[in-house]
């Protein structure tokens, strides 16, 4: 009735666009998985959202990262393009502070990702699950259209 010892959750879009596993981000960094499983989104506009209910834990001071943590305590590092630390923040607006609790599909920031691409940059939104140690199964993702809010597929935890 409560939720309580529930081992599920699901994950939704982060942006209209379109979804892809996070082997095919042109990063190794994300493609091999280094900070963790998870996937992408190619956005076709500027509104990020939250792929999961949860605390904000970090936003870092360029703005083109956000960690959340949800209840069952998975990290989640929702990553605003490439190689965009390096722009200072000029493309990027939050909307979300640290420690403000957030519902999946919450606005968490724009990204002008024309600004980002003009800059030769790549738009790509990642997302990572980062401590992996409390999941059992993440889902697998496909190349597919997506609208912010559809269903990515559920985390399971240990």
């Amino acid at each position: 009735m409560f939720g309580f010892g529930k081992k599920k959750e699901k994950v939704v879009s982060v942006a209209d666009g379109e979804l892809i596993p996070i082997t095919k981000v042109n990063d190794d960094v994300f493609s091999e998985k280094m900070m963790g499983d998870g996937f992408a989104v190619i956005p076709a506009d500027n509104k990020v959202y939250s792929p999961v209910s949860g605390t904000v834990s970090t936003v870092f001071p360029t703005g083109h990262a956000i960690g959340i943590t949800t209840d069952k305590g998975l990290e989640v590092l929702v990553h605003m393009g490439l190689d965009t630390v390096e722009l200072n923040g000029e493309p990027f607006v939050g909307k979300v502070k640290q420690g403000q609790k957030i519902d999946k599909g919450d606005l968490l920031s724009f990204m002008d990702i024309d600004s980002v691409k003009d800059s030769g940059r790549d738009s790509v939104i990642v997302i990572v699950y980062t401590n992996m140690d409390v999941t059992r199964e993440v889902p697998e993702i496909s190349d597919q259209s997506t609208t912010h809010g559809d269903e990515v597929g559920e985390i399971h935890y240990n």
